[in-house]
């Protein structure tokens, strides 16, 4: 079986997908991906053979990108990039060079990451299946938003409209997180299926700092960004300055495009670095203090770990609001970004430990998930039957 995976060219988008590949990989089935050169570079350095597809951004447009972005806040920033940039402008893009490797390639199934719109359509277009892996929160309300794009590409190939955008998860949704973490308010659709959350984040050479085996006795915080909105507002740095008196190990990473020493000399229990993998780090910690991205959040639960969440954009909001409901981490709005406030939420969560049992039994839920090789099991069966709503069986 030959399966190709389609990505947006951030760390952030093709991470998740990474797993899934290697399983296919494993079990002896051809695996390429398909995003822009700079991407495939990374992609290609970690042993995925890469077809490029669209264009990357200029500095220019990269630099207008995060201008407007940094106008819009929380949902807002969302509702924008979907249409104008993940269904407008980067899928229109990458859609013609999706379409000649796949006459060329000729793969056997299509696998996307949710909010990458050219390869399902790429995939219709041939008369392939396709699935697509969730890397964001389930926010069906945003469908509305990219129909209008989404039906320009598709008649621009020659497919009649689809006004519910049905094509999206038509055959298999891949759901990395437990069934728990879902807000029942809003369902998935008869094709979802949740697996295991199964972090990718070695994309680099960084080990494990020396220094994490020799911490000193004391909560063990760990903070971090991401690397999409770790400059904003320099909520690091009120990081930084709410808990440097504070009786506990702190971990900040910067992101690899941001130099640590920026924040100036720090006392020996404060630790700042671009990147350490989350892997590595988290069985160290005891809490996090993140963003509210995904990625982050998912690892952190697959680890029984408590969150500080800061919401900034994206999906964000969303990730924060469902864990606050659940009872797995304290939320700082917007306009409290203050030391103080990051000081109090860190030892409200660190001394209850309500939020670490709630987080251990999500984690106690994943773990009875099935992992990437059955997604593997999922995706050769939807190639040679090509019948959506794939069982698990």
């Amino acid at each position: 079986m030959r399966a190709l995976f389609t990505t947006n060219p951030q760390s952030g988008h093709w991470h998740p997908l990474v797993p899934y590949a290697k399983a296919l990989q494993q079990a002896g089935h051809e695996v390429a991906f398909a995003t822009t050169a700079t991407a495939c570079g990374a992609l290609s350095a970690v042993g995925f053979r890469c077809f490029p597809a669209g264009e990357d951004e200029s500095a220019e447009e990269s630099q207008a990108r995060r201008e407007r972005m940094a106008t819009l806040p929380g949902t807002e920033a969302a509702a924008w990039t979907w249409p104008n940039l993940f269904a407008g402008s980067w899928a229109a893009r990458r859609l013609p060079d999706l379409l000649a490797i796949g006459q060329a390639w000729q793969p056997d199934v299509v696998v996307r990451e949710d909010v990458e719109f050219a390869g399902c359509i790429t995939a219709e277009h041939l008369g392939l299946p396709h699935a697509t892996v969730q890397i964001t929160a389930w926010r069906p309300w945003f469908r509305t938003l990219i129909r209008e794009p989404l039906n320009r590409l598709r008649d621009d190939v020659g497919l009649p409209p689809d006004p519910g955008l049905a094509m999206l998860d038509r055959y298999l949704l891949v759901v990395p997180a437990p069934p728990g973490y879902h807000d029942p308010a809003t369902p998935l659709p008869a094709t979802a299926r949740a697996v295991r959350h199964v972090a990718f984040d070695r994309s680099g050479e960084e080990p494990l700092p020396a220094w994490v085996r020799e911490l000193p006795d004391g909560p063990v915080v760990y903070a971090t960004m991401g690397t999409a909105v770790n400059r904003v507002e320099d909520i690091l740095a009120a990081i930084v300055e709410g808990l440097r008196d504070e009786p506990i190990t702190l971990i900040v990473t910067t992101g690899r495009d941001q130099d640590p020493t920026i924040f100036g000399p720090q006392p020996p229990h404060i630790h700042l670095e671009r990147y350490v993998p989350q892997s590595l780090l988290f069985p160290h910690c005891d809490l996090v203090v993140t963003h509210g991205g995904s990625g982050t959040v998912l690892s952190a639960l697959d680890y029984g770990l408590p969150m500080v969440i800061v919401p900034v954009s994206a999906d964000q909001p969303d990730n924060a609001t469902r864990c606050e409901q659940l009872g797995v981490a304290r939320v700082i709005p917007p306009n409290n970004r203050t030391p103080d406030a990051f000081r109090t939420a860190v030892w409200e969560a660190l001394g209850n430990p309500g939020y670490r049992q709630n987080a251990e039994r999500l984690r106690e839920e994943m773990a009875r998930l099935p992992g990437p090789e059955q997604v593997g099991g999922w995706l050769e069966r939807l190639a040679r039957e090509q019948h959506p709503a794939v069982t698990s069986s």
